[in-house]
């Protein structure tokens, strides 16, 4: 039973409906984007940022680019949660269109860092895609 409860702890949502379409093919990887990697005393997600004009691809891992998750809207805010080391990939949660980003809960504290699972949507994107903080 543990084990049963382990392995449903690390299961994904499934993805919105209106998700953009694979663009060569399924994700080789999938990476959830962690939150409440800063520590208990901040929000879960560090950053409140826009997206840069022309808007941007979203992913389902860091350096995954075979197929695309979603597509964020330039101008769009988007809570940046975790970077790469070298700070090429954001792993970032974002509300759907027409929905209230404050739903998605990053902006509150988490006692430990975890796999962010919604409501909201999460995914990676290309760093320099966003103003950080805007």
């Amino acid at each position: 039973m543990l084990l049963a409860l382990s392995l449903a702890a690390c299961s994904q949502p499934a993805p919105p409906a209106d998700n953009a379409p694979a663009v060569a093919g399924e994700p080789l990887a999938t990476r959830a984007v962690m939150i409440g990697t800063e520590g208990p005393s901040l929000p879960a997600c560090s950053s409140i940022s826009r997206v840069k004009d022309g808007g941007t691809d979203v992913y389902w891992a860091p350096g995954e680019t075979r197929a695309v998750k979603a597509k964020v809207a330039g101008g769009a805010k988007v809570s940046v949660c975790e970077a790469t080391d070298d700070d090429a990939w954001f792993g970032i949660v974002f509300a759907a269109p027409g929905t209230d980003e404050d739903m998605c809960g990053v902006g509150k504290s988490v006692q430990n860092a975890r796999e962010y699972q919604g409501p909201c949507r999460w995914g990676w994107i290309r760093g320099g895609t966003v103003r950080l903080g805007a």
